[in-house]
This record gives C-alpha cells, sequence and structure tokens, in this order.
C-alpha cells in the first residue's frame, strides 16, 4: 500500500481548520481590547463628569455632550471607530435621562455606556457577527462645593 501523498492530503483537510482556529483567536483578542480600551475611556471620562469640568466644555456644549465627544475622541486616537458608537449617560437607577449639570443630581448614581456593533469591530473581514461589544460603568456624580 502506497502512502504516497497522504501527507498532502492530511495537510489539505487539517490547514482550513487550523487557518480557522487562529483566525478565530486573532479577532477574539482584538475585541477583548477593544472592550478594555472602551472601559479605559468610560473610566476617564466618568472621573470627569464627576466633577466640576465647566471651565473645559466649549461655549455651547452641555456635559453630557462633553463626556460623550470625550470618549468618543479618545476611542478614535485609540484606532477604533468611535463615530459608529452609541454613548449613553442615563440614571443608573431608573434608566432615564440624566442630566450632569443639574445640582438635583449630586450624589446621584449614573451609568455611562458605550455600544458597538459587531460588524463595525470586525478587523479580520472573515467572521459577519451579529450583536454588539459593549461597556458600561456606574459612578456616582460629585458635589462640587461642601454644604454646611
Amino acid at each position: 500500500m502506497s502512502r504516497r501523498g497522504a501527507a498532502a492530503v492530511e495537510f489539505a483537510v487539517i490547514a482550513p481548520l487550523f487557518v480557522a482556529l487562529v483566525l478565530t483567536a486573532a479577532q477574539s483578542a482584538f475585541n477583548l481590547d477593544s472592550v478594555h480600551t472602551m472601559y479605559s475611556a468610560i473610566r476617564q471620562a466618568g472621573r470627569l463628569a464627576s466633577m466640576e469640568s465647566s471651565e473645559r466644555q466649549q461655549q455651547d456644549q452641555s456635559k453630557n455632550q462633553k463626556v460623550i465627544q470625550d470618549i468618543r475622541n479618545q476611542l478614535i486616537a485609540e484606532g477604533l471607530p468611535g463615530q459608529q458608537m452609541t454613548i449613553t449617560i442615563t440614571d443608573a437607577e431608573s434608566g432615564g435621562p440624566f442630566d450632569l449639570s443639574n445640582a438635583d443630581n449630586d450624589l446621584k448614581l449614573f451609568k455611562i455606556e458605550v455600544r458597538v456593533p459587531y460588524s463595525a469591530m470586525n478587523s479580520l473581514g472573515v467572521f459577519n457577527g451579529t450583536g454588539n461589544l459593549s461597556a458600561s460603568i456606574v459612578f456616582r456624580k460629585g458635589r462640587t462645593t461642601l454644604v454646611t
């Protein structure tokens, strides 16, 4: 019985599976890194949102808009599709809108969430997934002055 060409046949069977496994691992690693980057951007913007920062805002810009723009700019600088991301700031308890500029919201919990369609994060262009990658963190809005 001749075994000539057996290695080529085995390679032809195993190679596509190996390549798919490697590409899946690479895409998963990229997604994990992207979610970590989203959490980092949220943490930095959340610290700003919890403090007084009106001097850093543009003239016609709300604090919510400033925080969202800061997150978007950081994600774009990190090479992620920031323009395709949905960034929301909501009340952590009710899920409704949360105005960072409103003094009545001092010491209340708010949530910053970033969502991006998986298709926008598909760096390899091989896997077409549905759904979103998302990251969210809950913060407490601090007071800028002490009340006595």
